[in-house]
Protein backbone atom coordinates (compact mmCIF):
# COMPACT_ATOMS: atom_id res chain seq x y z
CA UNK A 1 0.00 0.00 0.00
CA UNK A 2 1.10 3.56 -0.62
CA UNK A 3 0.21 6.74 1.26
CA UNK A 4 0.23 9.96 -0.74
CA UNK A 5 1.08 12.82 1.60
CA UNK A 6 2.31 16.39 1.83
CA UNK A 7 4.59 17.39 4.73
CA UNK A 8 2.84 18.77 7.79
CA UNK A 9 -0.72 18.70 6.51
CA UNK A 10 -3.56 16.45 7.67
CA UNK A 11 -1.98 13.40 6.01
CA UNK A 12 0.41 13.42 8.96
CA UNK A 13 -2.33 11.69 10.98
CA UNK A 14 -2.52 8.44 8.97
CA UNK A 15 1.27 8.58 8.60
CA UNK A 16 1.53 8.53 12.41
CA UNK A 17 -1.02 5.72 12.66
CA UNK A 18 0.89 3.54 10.22
CA UNK A 19 4.00 3.90 12.38
CA UNK A 20 2.02 3.32 15.57
CA UNK A 21 0.50 0.10 14.19
CA UNK A 22 3.65 -1.11 12.49
CA UNK A 23 2.04 -1.16 9.06
CA UNK A 24 4.67 -1.04 6.29
CA UNK A 25 3.57 1.54 3.73
CA UNK A 26 5.22 3.08 0.74
CA UNK A 27 5.13 6.88 0.80
CA UNK A 28 4.97 9.37 -2.04
CA UNK A 29 5.07 13.12 -1.52
CA UNK A 30 2.63 15.36 -3.37
CA UNK A 31 3.15 18.99 -4.35
CA UNK A 32 -0.27 20.41 -3.57
CA UNK A 33 0.32 23.50 -5.71
CA UNK A 34 1.32 21.72 -8.91
CA UNK A 35 -0.66 18.54 -8.14
CA UNK A 36 2.38 16.50 -9.10
CA UNK A 37 3.64 13.53 -7.14
CA UNK A 38 7.29 12.97 -6.34
CA UNK A 39 7.53 10.45 -9.19
CA UNK A 40 6.02 12.93 -11.65
CA UNK A 41 2.47 11.60 -11.79
CA UNK A 42 -0.58 13.84 -12.04
CA UNK A 43 -2.09 13.55 -8.57
CA UNK A 44 -5.54 14.49 -9.89
CA UNK A 45 -5.49 11.20 -11.79
CA UNK A 46 -4.91 9.38 -8.50
CA UNK A 47 -7.35 11.39 -6.40
CA UNK A 48 -9.70 13.64 -8.40
CA UNK A 49 -10.41 15.56 -5.18
CA UNK A 50 -6.89 16.93 -5.48
CA UNK A 51 -5.90 16.73 -1.84
CA UNK A 52 -4.15 14.35 0.53
CA UNK A 53 -4.23 11.92 2.18
CA UNK A 54 -4.90 9.21 -0.35
CA UNK A 55 -4.14 5.57 0.33
CA UNK A 56 -3.51 3.26 -2.61
CA UNK A 57 -4.65 -0.19 -1.51
CA UNK A 58 -3.09 -3.52 -2.44
CA UNK A 59 -5.77 -4.11 -5.09
CA UNK A 60 -5.08 -0.75 -6.75
CA UNK A 61 -8.13 1.05 -5.42
CA UNK A 62 -7.60 4.43 -3.77
CA UNK A 63 -9.17 5.33 -0.45
CA UNK A 64 -9.48 9.02 0.42
CA UNK A 65 -10.52 11.17 3.41
CA UNK A 66 -8.40 11.09 6.54
CA UNK A 67 -11.00 9.69 8.97
CA UNK A 68 -11.79 6.80 6.61
CA UNK A 69 -8.10 6.02 6.05
CA UNK A 70 -7.43 6.20 9.79
CA UNK A 71 -10.13 3.61 10.52
CA UNK A 72 -8.99 1.39 7.67
CA UNK A 73 -5.43 1.32 8.98
CA UNK A 74 -6.59 0.72 12.53
CA UNK A 75 -8.77 -2.19 11.45
CA UNK A 76 -5.80 -3.80 9.70
CA UNK A 77 -4.08 -4.06 13.07
CA UNK A 78 -6.79 -4.38 15.73
CA UNK A 79 -4.18 -5.34 18.29
CA UNK A 80 -2.82 -1.77 18.06
CA UNK A 81 -6.10 -0.55 19.61
CA UNK A 82 -5.93 2.63 17.54
CA UNK A 83 -9.58 2.19 16.64
CA UNK A 84 -12.20 0.32 18.69
CA UNK A 85 -13.90 -2.71 17.17
CA UNK A 86 -16.63 -2.17 14.60
CA UNK A 87 -20.16 -2.19 16.00
CA UNK A 88 -19.16 -1.13 19.49
CA UNK A 89 -20.25 2.04 21.25
CA UNK A 90 -16.57 2.97 21.51
CA UNK A 91 -16.25 2.88 17.72
CA UNK A 92 -19.09 5.34 17.37
CA UNK A 93 -17.42 7.57 19.95
CA UNK A 94 -14.30 7.53 17.77
CA UNK A 95 -16.33 8.46 14.70
CA UNK A 96 -18.03 11.19 16.70
CA UNK A 97 -14.68 12.69 17.65
CA UNK A 98 -13.18 12.32 14.16
CA UNK A 99 -16.22 14.12 12.76
CA UNK A 100 -15.87 16.93 15.29
CA UNK A 101 -12.18 17.43 14.53
CA UNK A 102 -12.85 17.31 10.80
CA UNK A 103 -15.72 19.77 10.63
CA UNK A 104 -15.16 22.03 13.61
CA UNK A 105 -11.37 22.29 13.88
CA UNK A 106 -9.69 21.15 10.66
CA UNK A 107 -11.93 23.16 8.34
CA UNK A 108 -11.84 26.24 10.56
CA UNK A 109 -8.11 26.55 9.94
CA UNK A 110 -8.49 26.68 6.15
CA UNK A 111 -9.36 30.42 5.77
CA UNK A 112 -6.65 31.34 8.27
CA UNK A 113 -3.98 30.16 5.83
CA UNK A 114 -5.26 32.23 2.90
CA UNK A 115 -3.76 35.67 2.30
CA UNK A 116 -7.01 36.76 0.65
CA UNK A 117 -9.08 36.17 3.79
CA UNK A 118 -10.11 39.56 5.31
CA UNK A 119 -8.73 40.33 8.77
CA UNK A 120 -12.19 40.46 10.32
CA UNK A 121 -12.99 36.99 8.95
CA UNK A 122 -9.75 35.61 10.36
CA UNK A 123 -10.58 37.12 13.75
CA UNK A 124 -14.04 35.53 13.69
CA UNK A 125 -12.59 32.15 12.68
CA UNK A 126 -10.08 32.30 15.54
CA UNK A 127 -12.86 33.05 17.99
CA UNK A 128 -14.83 30.11 16.60
CA UNK A 129 -11.76 27.88 16.87
CA UNK A 130 -11.21 28.92 20.48
CA UNK A 131 -14.73 27.81 21.40
CA UNK A 132 -14.16 24.42 19.79
CA UNK A 133 -10.81 23.98 21.50
CA UNK A 134 -12.39 24.82 24.85
CA UNK A 135 -14.45 21.64 24.61
CA UNK A 136 -11.35 19.63 23.71
CA UNK A 137 -9.35 21.20 26.54
CA UNK A 138 -12.06 20.28 29.03
CA UNK A 139 -11.96 16.66 27.87
CA UNK A 140 -8.17 16.47 28.08
CA UNK A 141 -8.17 18.02 31.55
CA UNK A 142 -9.94 14.88 32.78
CA UNK A 143 -8.14 12.15 30.81
CA UNK A 144 -4.86 11.75 28.89
CA UNK A 145 -6.41 10.98 25.49
CA UNK A 146 -9.57 11.98 23.69
CA UNK A 147 -11.28 8.62 24.17
CA UNK A 148 -9.92 7.84 27.60
CA UNK A 149 -6.75 6.04 28.65
CA UNK A 150 -5.51 4.85 25.25
CA UNK A 151 -4.01 6.70 22.28
CA UNK A 152 -6.32 6.48 19.26
CA UNK A 153 -6.78 7.64 15.69
CA UNK A 154 -8.59 10.71 17.01
CA UNK A 155 -5.50 11.79 18.94
CA UNK A 156 -3.31 11.53 15.85
CA UNK A 157 -5.77 13.68 13.88
CA UNK A 158 -6.09 16.31 16.60
CA UNK A 159 -2.31 16.53 16.95
CA UNK A 160 -1.78 16.93 13.20
CA UNK A 161 -4.21 19.81 12.75
CA UNK A 162 -3.38 21.55 16.02
CA UNK A 163 0.26 21.82 14.92
CA UNK A 164 -1.01 24.49 12.52
CA UNK A 165 -1.81 26.94 15.33
CA UNK A 166 1.66 28.48 15.35
CA UNK A 167 1.56 29.06 11.59
CA UNK A 168 -1.62 31.14 11.84
CA UNK A 169 -0.67 32.96 15.05
CA UNK A 170 -3.27 31.20 17.17
CA UNK A 171 -2.25 31.12 20.84
CA UNK A 172 -2.65 27.71 22.47
CA UNK A 173 -1.33 28.77 25.88
CA UNK A 174 -4.89 29.44 27.11
CA UNK A 175 -5.57 25.72 26.69
CA UNK A 176 -3.16 24.07 29.15
CA UNK A 177 -4.52 20.55 28.82
CA UNK A 178 -4.41 20.74 25.02
CA UNK A 179 -0.87 22.15 25.09
CA UNK A 180 0.27 19.31 27.37
CA UNK A 181 -1.46 16.85 25.02
CA UNK A 182 0.48 18.21 22.03
CA UNK A 183 3.75 17.71 23.88
CA UNK A 184 2.73 14.21 24.94
CA UNK A 185 1.91 13.16 21.40
CA UNK A 186 5.04 14.75 19.95
CA UNK A 187 7.18 12.68 22.30
CA UNK A 188 5.82 9.34 21.06
CA UNK A 189 8.45 7.40 19.05
CA UNK A 190 6.03 6.64 16.21
CA UNK A 191 5.12 10.32 15.93
CA UNK A 192 8.75 11.36 15.87
CA UNK A 193 9.44 8.78 13.15
CA UNK A 194 6.60 10.07 10.97
CA UNK A 195 7.55 13.70 11.48
CA UNK A 196 11.21 13.00 10.73
CA UNK A 197 10.25 11.20 7.52
CA UNK A 198 8.25 14.26 6.46
CA UNK A 199 11.14 16.58 7.29
CA UNK A 200 9.26 18.32 10.10
CA UNK A 201 11.90 17.49 12.69
CA UNK A 202 15.44 16.19 12.49
CA UNK A 203 15.78 12.44 12.66
CA UNK A 204 17.21 11.17 15.92
CA UNK A 205 20.81 9.98 15.62
CA UNK A 206 21.43 6.31 16.23
CA UNK A 207 23.21 5.55 19.50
Amino acid sequence: MKLYFAPGVCSLAPHILAHEAGIPLKYEKVDLKTKQTESGRDFNQINPKGYVPALELADGEVLTEGPAIAQYLGDLKPESKLVPANGTKERYRLQEMLGYINSEIHKTYSPLFRDTTPAEVKAERKEYLAKRYTLIDNILAKQPWLLGDGFSAADAYLFAVTRWAKGVDFDLSRFPALSAFQERVAARPAVQAAMAMEGLIKAAKAA
